[in-house]
């Protein structure tokens, strides 16, 4: 349990740092909308590029894995947003509740919970979880809020709105630019790597700063949070992405004890800060969804420490 909690406690640390900052006045009313626009504009995207320009395609060719693991994130996904749906939720806003329940904080808590949980072996896959995540995931939830929010009826004129959009879009553009580094055989210069892992670095901790700040104003304004929704979204992900995962790695594709335990732990991560990132991008209302990551982080304690114990 400790280990688990070394890794979580910094993500509670800042996000309380924000919260500090934004309640004792040392930032403004606009410090949310501005770090977040930061994080969107340009920490998010250097982030997504450096993980691109640097996977190894080799490495990440395991199709049993990206199968389980995908597929896990997606079926929660799916199953979120059509029970959103169906209690006539705006896509928009259902699409960002199946992010709430399907998008693993592989990037912040991975690395390094499956470093000290399972060693290095483990961190190939973890690489190919992140890009699953926040390449893969992120950008089929993009497109469908950039549909969703598209007045246009028309098919023809719909999908050249959308496309407009998505090419506008650096959270998009940067992973596909990214991936075109190890396709083409290039590397990036020694500066343009400092650069980027400068950049993206700030990516996590001004995100959860952010989340912070967002907690504080919601306090201030008194602002009430669903607690029923939240608590669904919560245990979809604590508890139904690993299980799903975990029928799919060992009943489907029978994936080796290693890998099967690798996925499971990564399925079974709190929600990361990207949900957030785009209900603050797309102006929604993310009450909801700074519950879902504060209360996730916080339950992962217990249930990744329970997982820890049970596979020894």
């Amino acid at each position: 349990m400790l280990s688990t909690l070394s890794v979580v406690l910094p993500i509670f640390a800042l996000i309380l740092a924000g919260w500090l900052a934004r309640r004792l006045g040392a930032l403004g009313a606009a410090a949310t909308t501005e770090l977040s626009r930061f994080v969107v504009s340009l920490a998010l995207p250097a982030l997504l590029f450096d993980i691109m320009a640097h996977a190894r395609w080799a490495d990440l060719w395991q199709p049993g894995f990206v199968a389980a693991f995908g597929l896990g994130s997606g079926v929660v996904f799916g199953l979120t947003l059509m029970l959103r749906l169906r209690q006539s939720r705006p896509l928009t806003d259902a699409v960002l509740d199946g992010l709430n329940a399907g998008y693993a904080n592989t990037g912040f808590l991975g690395f390094p919970l499956a470093m000290v949980a399972l060693g290095r072996d483990a961190l190939g896959p973890t690489l190919i979880a992140t890009i699953l995540t926040v390449c893969v995931l992120f950008a089929v939830a993009i497109v469908m809020i950039e549909i969703s929010l598209q007045p246009e009826s028309r098919p023809v004129r719909l999908v050249a709105k959308v496309g407009r959009s998505l090419l506008r879009n650096p959270l998009l553009v940067a992973p596909v630019l990214g991936s075109l580094v190890p396709l083409a055989g290039l590397s990036l210069p020694g500066p343009a790597e400092s650069f980027l892992r400068l950049l993206g670095g700030a990516a996590s901790p001004c995100a959860l700063v952010a989340l912070g700040l967002f907690l504080a104003d919601a306090q201030s304004a008194g602002l009430k949070r669903d607690t029923r929704s939240t608590a669904l979204l919560v245990a979809f992900k604590l508890l139904l992405q690993p299980a799903v995962t975990w029928t799919l790695a060992v009943g489907v594709f029978g994936l080796s004890p290693a890998m099967t335990q690798t996925a499971v732990l990564l399925a079974a991560l709190p929600t990361g800060t990207g949900p957030f990132m785009l209900a603050e991008l797309y102006r929604r209302d993310a009450t909801t969804t700074s519950g879902v990551v504060l209360a996730s982080t916080l339950g992962s304690v217990l249930t990744i420490t329970a997982y820890l114990a049970w596979i020894g």
